[in-house]
């Protein structure tokens, strides 16, 4: 209870624990009279300004705190709090109950009835009730208090006139006992070892504990009449997110309005236990913590004992190790296997051994964050708040908005996200127009890449030709120029298929079983590979740029070195691939293609006969009879994926209908195939299953390669058979653009910049190439003489 007040007048001099000279100053104006108060519990009530006799012995429930001169022993009542004084006629601690008449009277102890004293005059009266606890002498304090309560030289009483009601928990004075959503939990206390009663000394409200901040009352228990959020779950979890931001003033006074304590003494206790390695501890106070499940409570204790096991490995101290390991961790039931694999960590000789057969950052790293997060799993959530929890509840909020919006093209971290509204991107601001148009090749144009810097766009025709485009420096699309970089000619059959290396500086095509090296900066063919013996249909980069993977309908795959040189072939592949694609993360290698049982002839394809791009099986396979056999009906279409360092099979699955290409997100889970007739599988690659179909769009017959758009891969977007670009919402799966402008034949490939978000090309059997940008973008015509201005708007650039 805070010391409010003391009175003082000509005769008297009373102060909070006297210094003995002090003291002995007290006792030499009268003959003392020793005189014995006690004071009851605290009630719910509001507790008057008292004083305290001169030369008292203070103590709080059974133990005395230090005084000056010796005093003899006096009556005490627990939990009261009793004053005993030497001085006459003194003013005593008077109970909350008394009123402020009866404070002016002199109250002798019960044992001793004294008559009282004799009355003072006004002026004194009035001086003695302006006296401040600030004229008490800094010396004659014998209780040191806290500097943080020392600041202040007035105190102000707490209201205890309200019953303490405020929602399902409610804290009192003399232990508080916290019910959290079906959970009773005794004698709660904040954490960060900063006080309950702490307030911040502004708008009347005085800081570090001197004043509580009155509770308000709010009937129910839901956050809002039409939310179904508990009210109590979400003070918690703001008063938990203030003191993560470093706001714990504001947290300590949020918890004294609302009445709700954000976690247990426990669950701090057993936070500290964690980082701090006091296992035996932590591993003690499970049960309090609400873990009772027989099988939760094994592993909560495996848990605690591995992290143990592994640091004692660590600092060397094998033999208690190999004690937690045989006493401690082998009792829990453990999986052989995994009790095999602990124990096989003895024989490491270093720490960094330990650290890097365990997969484990060690004691001085996140280890032990680690462990904390996993042990959430086991306490209830109630009780151990998971870290962080309404930053995540934002986030995933934020997410949630950012997968509805249908044209979200914006990087994650984009400031313009706000909390104040909900997200919606501009429908202007996605890529629907034609800005430019590139004419350059005599043929159709089967495939486009772009460069990873987004400088360059790389084309493949039909004409036996490849051409590097360079894009201007300028935004604005009126202005921007583009001109033809280099053409890459000399390839002796029509180009399928065009890869960039991973610094932009070298470019591989193919032309039927033909791959060649170009220098990307001076256009000259550094070397031609010639080991397929069948159509090249796909070309892959490692994400390393260590060297690429090539694949074809001679069911092999070879990786080669940078310079093309043959590093190894991995045999023959169980189909036809038809295309090829690596994971970002250089796990996988996913293929697709044909598997066909041949009766006759292996079905080898002819060179250089023009055919366009989608006809793998020009001559197909013969049956028994020699009579040529259409391909659906001897040939099966298979999805493959191989593990990259291993280069063995990871799962085979058959698909029904033709499978023409493949490309790979770049979170390296997900991977989007074209899928004849007219749909689009997305393929989820670590659960072996279709995410999602794309329908919409036309194939039958050719080629058509997809891709994913976007800042995040929010868009799918395909060519047709129709002449049209298709453009889908990635989560959802809605068709959002159906985009006309090229010409009579197929839109055979689509590439997203990977630069610019608000751009990607498009390329055709018209022969052209297409750049589509934002609505927002200025867009004009421009033909150079003698070019004909083809279908839809933009500038026209030929070479």
């Amino acid at each position: 209870m805070p010391l409010n007040h003391h009175k003082c007048n000509s005769k008297v001099r009373t102060t909070a624990f006297l210094s003995e000279d002090a003291c002995s100053a007290s006792q030499s104006l009268e003959p003392p009279a020793r005189t014995s108060v006690t004071i009851d519990s605290i009630t719910n009530r509001r507790p008057p300004r008292d004083s305290l006799p001169p030369s008292s012995s203070l103590t709080l429930g059974s133990h005395p705190a230090a005084t000056g001169p010796s005093l003899s022993s006096f009556a005490r009542t627990s939990p009261s709090l009793t004053a005993v004084s030497d001085a006459g006629t003194v003013p005593s601690v008077i109970p909350a109950t008394r009123s402020r008449a009866e404070l002016e009277q002199p109250t002798t102890s019960s044992a001793n009835q004294q008559p009282p004293s004799s009355p003072v005059d006004d002026d004194n009266a009035r001086a003695r009730k302006r006296q401040r606890i600030d004229d008490i002498p800094a010396r004659s304090m014998t209780m040191r208090l806290p500097e943080s309560d020392q600041e202040s030289q007035l105190s102000i009483s707490p209201d205890f006139t309200t019953p303490a009601m405020a929602g399902p928990s409610s804290q009192g004075l003399d232990g508080p006992t916290l019910t959290t959503n079906g959970h009773t939990l005794p004698s709660l206390s904040p954490t960060n070892g900063h006080s309950a009663t702490n307030g911040v000394s502004a708008n009347g409200v005085q800081k570090h504990g001197k004043g509580v901040v009155p509770r308000v009352h709010i009937p129910g228990t839901l956050l809002h009449d039409d939310m179904t959020i508990d009210r109590e779950e979400f003070v918690r979890l703001v008063v938990q997110s203030l003191r993560d931001v470093g706001y714990t003033t504001s947290a300590n006074i949020l918890e004294q309005e609302s009445g709700y304590t954000m976690e247990a003494e426990d669950v701090s206790q057993f936070r500290r236990s964690i980082m701090e390695g006091e296992w035996t501890v932590a591993e003690s106070m499970l049960t309090r913590l609400g873990v009772t499940d027989t099988d939760g409570l094994m592993d909560a204790k495996f848990l605690i004992n591995q992290q143990k096991y592994l640091e004692l490995l660590e600092a060397q101290r094998t033999t208690e190790a190999l004690h937690v390991l045989r006493n401690q961790l082998a009792p829990l039931g453990v999986d052989p296997e995994q009790l095999h694999s602990l124990s096989s960590l003895i024989m490491c000789s270093e720490p960094a051994d330990v650290r890097q057969r365990a997969g484990w950052d060690g004691a001085a790293g996140s280890s032990r964050d680690q462990l904390l997060l996993n042990l959430h799993h086991y306490v209830p959530s109630s009780i151990m708040i998971p870290q962080r929890r309404m930053p995540n509840l934002l986030q995933q909020a934020r997410l949630y908005q950012r997968q509805q919006c249908l044209y979200h093209n914006l990087p994650s971290n984009n400031s313009d996200f706000s909390l104040y509204n909900d997200h919606r991107c501009d429908k202007s601001a996605f890529p629907r127009v034609t800005t430019t148009i590139l004419k350059g090749h005599k043929d159709e144009v089967w495939h486009i890449e772009w460069s990873h810097d987004g400088a360059y766009l790389a084309s493949a025709s039909k004409d036996k030709a490849a051409i590097i485009w360079k894009i201007g420096p300028e935004t604005e699309p009126s202005t921007r120029q583009w001109e033809t970089h280099h053409i890459l000619r000399d390839h002796p059959y029509s180009v399928g298929c065009l890869a960039w290396s991973l610094d932009d500086t070298i470019l591989l095509t193919s032309a039927d079983n033909i791959i060649k090296i170009w220098n990307a900066k001076t256009g000259v063919c550094l070397r031609p590979l010639d080991k397929h013996t069948e159509t090249v249909t796909s070309l892959a980069w490692l994400p390393n740029g260590s060297g690429f993977l090539s694949a074809g309908l001679d069911r092999r795959i070879i990786h080669w070195d940078m310079d093309g040189t043959e590093i190894e072939s991995w045999g023959t592949t169980a189909i036809r691939i038809t295309s090829l694609a690596v994971t970002p993360d250089m796990s996988r290698v996913v293929t697709v293609g044909m598997h066909y049982i041949s009766n006759g002839s292996s079905g080898s394809t002819s060179r250089g006969s023009g055919r366009r791009s989608g006809d793998f099986s020009a001559t197909p396979p013969t049956g028994g009879n020699g009579v040529p056999v259409h391909p659906r009906s001897t040939s099966d279409n298979w999805l493959i994926t191989y593990t990259l360092a291993t280069k063995q099979v990871e799962t085979s699955v058959r698909l029904e209908g033709e499978v023409t290409s493949v490309k790979v997100s770049q979170n390296s889970q997900y991977a989007l195939i074209n899928h004849a007739p007219d749909e689009i599988h997305l393929w989820d690659l670590n659960l072996g299953r279709v995410a999602r179909k794309f329908t919409g769009q036309k194939q039958g017959k050719h080629v058509i390669r997809s891709c994913f758009g976007g800042m995040d891969g929010n868009f799918v977007v395909s060519g047709s058979e129709d002449g049209n670009v298709y453009v889908w919402h990635r989560e959802t799966g809605l068709l959002l653009e159906v985009l006309p402008g090229h010409g009579e034949g197929s839109v055979n490939s689509v590439a997203w910049n990977p630069r610019k978000e608000r751009m990607f090309a498009s390329c055709s059997d018209d022969h052209t190439i297409r750049i589509w940008e934002a609505l927002g973008a200025e867009v004009s015509t421009y033909s150079q003489p003698g070019t004909p201005v083809g279908k839809g708007k933009g500038k026209i650039y030929q070479h």
